[in-house]
């Protein structure tokens, strides 16, 4: 869904899709697969993940300093309290519920794409291998 609605905004940004929260950290850290991994400007994150959920994924990011000061938005389907609080309290930078309706998401992933790549200002980061 969300490639599609990357798509369907013509949102130009490169988006990179791992199936679970092991290749997640994979992909971050370079590891196995993707040693060659370029380092995200912003994450978008399920809290659901298989393998390893996606709040282990964000405390190993928000504790890792070279990946720490990479944007996390926790997109996923929970509305439950305890997960949005754990987010915060994880660092986590925003937290959306993904709405059911895909029109509605196709506009929530708009508005992420509009404030965290046009209006928000990130530090660059300066790519380690």
């Amino acid at each position: 869904m969300t490639r599609e609605a990357f798509e369907t905004n013509k949102i130009g940004n490169r988006l990179h899709v791992v199936r679970d929260g092991a290749e997640a950290l994979d992909f971050l850290f370079r590891q196995g697969d993707h040693a060659d991994a370029v380092r995200p400007d912003l994450i978008l994150l399920d809290l659901n993940l298989p393998k390893r959920d996606g709040r282990e994924v964000l405390e190993q990011i928000k504790t890792t300093p070279e990946l720490s000061m990479i944007p996390v938005v926790v997109l996923t389907t929970s509305s439950a309290e305890e997960d949005i609080l754990r987010s915060y309290h994880l660092h986590a930078n925003a937290y959306v519920t993904k709405p059911v309706d895909f029109d509605q998401f196709i506009a929530a992933i708009h508005k992420i794409d509009e404030f965290f790549v046009t209006v928000v200002r990130l530090p660059r980061h300066h790519d380690q291998n």
